[in-house]
Formats: structure tokens, sequence, C-alpha cells
């Protein structure tokens, strides 16, 4: 016997999986189906059976060999320790144990030759799972919800082959509804949250749903598969917990001689316009978009009471933006995304040539350059004072006519008036020299009237 323990050691040190196909146990006399685990390697064992009840259940093994077959049995002393069980029953290859009700709960080794078998028998009757209520404990909890649960079904436990004790998964299910934000349908959805319980517990805490729900237990697989399964229900669970989803739309400008925001956050040439958007769940009631010049909050400089706030800003500097949602009492408060909006300083430059009626699209127009240009106002003159045009955003521009024909090349003057986001004042004065090209020359008049060469009127 001291030799068919160290022999077992030796087995279980090596971690020598038996070879021989699982498919030749069997039991005989259970009333229901039973239940086959595979558990992790590391605990030796090739399976775990767990029969509904034992009582006058036999165990079967068919040798895969002609090689001698004898049964031992362990529990928490692992493998190493098992004892040989007696009066295992002979015909051929297969051997049986005609009575597990001494064996039930306790590890099985049977050798063939030099190959093992281990497994763990379980006799489901000793953790009979019965549940019989589900009572919600704390609601008022943002981050978690707290359940209490009425019911008997205590672990089942097992051994490894080198006497480690494990437990066995129920794998109970605790159900419920709650929100998750939905980038395909942009808002929040109600969905069936499941957390796996992996054993019964008196008290269960999860994440807090986000809307009001109900909360059921389920158990277990083993009584799933016996058509025997049970649920308890609690009553409604009136969620606190809140959460926000917020969104910060750029309005774009396709200004050509913008400067543009190379940053890569909000903001760049003012004036910038953007929409902040909140959507909240079920438990929010105070709403609030909030703004800062600095990142921690710590001094708002103003605070907006609605889901969508459109804001021009106008200003050089940078602002924070976020949205503040809580509920009825204030207990709960989720906050979202943090924005950053950078407003540039001022710049505005002009052009002193370019050459309109030459060739299209290239240089034919004039325009300032400019960023974070709020007020703007330009007037453009011929040499004899005369007002040509006069342009109120620096988004626009002069194409080189005088109602609508194009003057005689030649030097002609602006003077603007303009102030920047950063409270920079412009005025600027200078000339334009408006350049023809000899390969398309000016073509002067028309059939209704004389030239124009410099801007100047007909009459």
């Amino acid at each position: 016997m001291q030799f068919m323990k160290t022999r077992l050691i030796i087995t279980a040190i090596l971690a020598c999986a038996a070879q021989l196909g699982l498919a030749q146990i069997s039991f005989s006399g259970n009333s229901k189906p039973v239940f086959e685990d595979t558990p992790s390697k590391s605990t030796g064992l090739q399976k775990i059976y767990v029969l509904y009840d034992t009582n006058g259940v036999s165990m079967h093994y068919e040798a895969s060999t002609d090689n001698k077959v004898t049964w031992y049995t362990y529990d928490e002393g692992g493998a190493a320790y098992a004892n040989e069980i007696p009066g295992i029953e002979r015909n051929g290859r297969e051997t049986t144990l005609k009575d597990m009700t001494n064996y039930a709960n306790k590890g099985i080794v049977i050798e063939e030759g030099i190959e093992n078998t281990y497994v763990w028998v379980v006799n489901y009757k000793d953790y009979y799972l019965r549940l019989h209520s589900l009572v919600i404990e704390d609601a008022t909890d943002c981050g978690t919800a707290t359940l209490n649960v009425n019911g008997t079904g205590k672990d089942i436990g097992y051994y490894t082959i080198t006497g480690a004790h494990q437990v066995l998964d129920r794998q109970m299910k605790l159900s419920c509804q709650t929100l998750v934000w939905s980038d395909a349908k942009d808002m929040w959805a109600q969905v069936d949250t499941v957390e796996i319980e992996n054993t019964l517990k008196s008290t269960i805490v999860v994440p807090a749903p986000l809307c009001n729900t109900t909360f059921t237990l389920w158990g277990d697989r083993f009584l799933q598969l016996w058509d025997e399964d049970v649920e308890i229900t609690s009553d409604t669970y009136m969620t606190s917990a809140v959460d926000v989803h917020t969104t910060a739309v750029q309005e774009e400008r396709d200004n050509d001689n913008e400067m543009k925001n190379e940053g890569g956050q909000f903001g760049g040439s003012a004036p910038v316009t953007i929409i902040f958007s909140s959507d909240c769940t079920d438990a929010v009631i105070h709403k609030e978009w909030q703004m800062s010049y600095d990142s921690e909050f710590s001094n708002l400089v103003l605070r907006l009471n609605q889901d969508e706030v459109e804001q021009t800003f106008e200003e050089a500097g940078t602002f924070y933006w976020r949205f503040v949602g809580s509920n009825e009492d204030g207990t709960c408060e989720a906050i979202g995304e943090t924005y950053t909006v950078n407003i540039g300083e001022s710049e505005l430059k002009c052009p002193n040539v370019f050459t309109p009626g030459t060739s299209e699209g290239a240089n034919d127009i004039w325009k300032v350059s400019y960023k974070s240009i709020v007020e703007f106002h330009c007037w453009i003159f011929n040499t004899w004072g005369n007002q040509i045009i006069e342009l109120t955003d620096p988004s626009q521009g002069w194409d080189g006519t005088y109602r609508g024909k194009l003057v005689k090349p030649g030097v002609y003057y602006y003077v603007i008036k303009a102030k920047g986001s950063d409270g920079k004042e412009y005025k600027l004065g200078g000339d334009i020299n408006i350049i023809r090209y000899k390969e398309n020359p000016y073509s002067s008049g028309d059939s209704d009237g004389g030239t124009v060469p410099d801007g100047g009127t007909t009459e």
C-alpha cells in the first residue's frame, strides 16, 4: 500500500493525465442525467461528475487493456493518500462500484496498469439549491445595488489530486435591466444585463442599474439540466444612479483666406461657434453646462441649466466646458467629458498685388489673410478717391471689378478698421496693385457705355 501511495504521489507531481477515453466511465441506477464538468488542468482531475442523488447508483469503468484495474478513493488529503476501494465487481474488462453511498463527494482514482484516471463525484442532494426571496437592501447608493438573498445551498467543494480545496461553480444568474449609450441609435438604450454568481451568497452587491428595474436570481446550471431550476424576483428597484453622455460640435467655415486651427482641439480663429449637447439617464433631474478658465473648474464663469447650448467664442484665450447632471436630491452626480476650447490671438495681413481677369482661380481676388477677427470694415478707393467697394466681413474679397466691369490696371487704395478676439484694434491703409498680363490683354468698354479705366464713372 505504501508503494501505491508513492506511485500516486509521483503521478500527481508529473500530472500524468490518463490517455484512456473518459467515455469509459458510466453510471447506472440514477434517476436523472449525470452532469459532467471539465475542471482546470491544474486540478489534475479529468472530470467532475455531479449526480442528482448517489443513493442506489453504480459507477462503471470499461478498461481499454487487459491490465489490472484497481479503484481508490481520496478526500482532503489528496490522491497521494488514496485508499483502495474494496468489493469492486469485475466482468471481463468492466469493473463496477455497486454502491456509491459511501463514496459520494469524494475523489475516485482508477488505476489501469500504469495509467491513472482521476475524477470527483458529487452528490447534489447534499448541496441542493433552494431560493426563497430577493430583497433590495439599498437603492440610494450611486454606484452599487445591494441585494439580500434568502435561500439555502452550501458551496459544492472538492479537492484536487494534491489536496487543494476548490469550489465548483453553480453559475447562477442575476439579471436586471440598465441603460447603455448606443452610438448607432445616438441615445441611451435599455438592455438586459446578467451577473454570474458562482455560489449562493446571502448578500450580493452589483453595479447600480441606470433605470428602474427588477432583479431576478436564477439557479443553477445543474438544476437546469434536470428541469428543476428555480428563480426569485425582487420588488422594483428605483434607481438613484446617474450617467451622462455629451458631445461638442464646432461649426465649420471654409474661408480660404482664414488661418486655420492646427492644434486639433476645439477653437481656432474667432468667432468660433460650438454646440454642446447632453443626453442623460433616467434619474438625472438637475442639468448644468459649466464654463471655467481653469481645467479644475474651481471658478465657474458661466452656468447654463439646459441640455443643449450654442456658444460663440469671440475672445482669445482657453476655455473649459463640461456638463454636470445629478439626481433629485443631489446625492448622485455624473460629470461629462471636459472640452477645451482654444481661441487664438488675432492676426491680419493685406496683400498688395493681384491679377484679376488673367488666370481664373489664381490670384484673381484680393482678400486679407486673417485669424480671429471679430469686427471688420474695409473700403477700397481709386486714385481719385472714389469708393469702389465696401467689405464688412474678412472672408469677403474684391474681384477687381466696378459695376460688373474689370477696372484698369494700376494702383488702388484700401482702408481697414478691424478688431481682434484679443481686443487688438487694427487701422490699416495701403495700396493695391492690379497687374494685367499681355497674353490676356484688357478689353475696354462694351456696346452699352464707355471705358472704366480706373473705377471712375462714365457719366
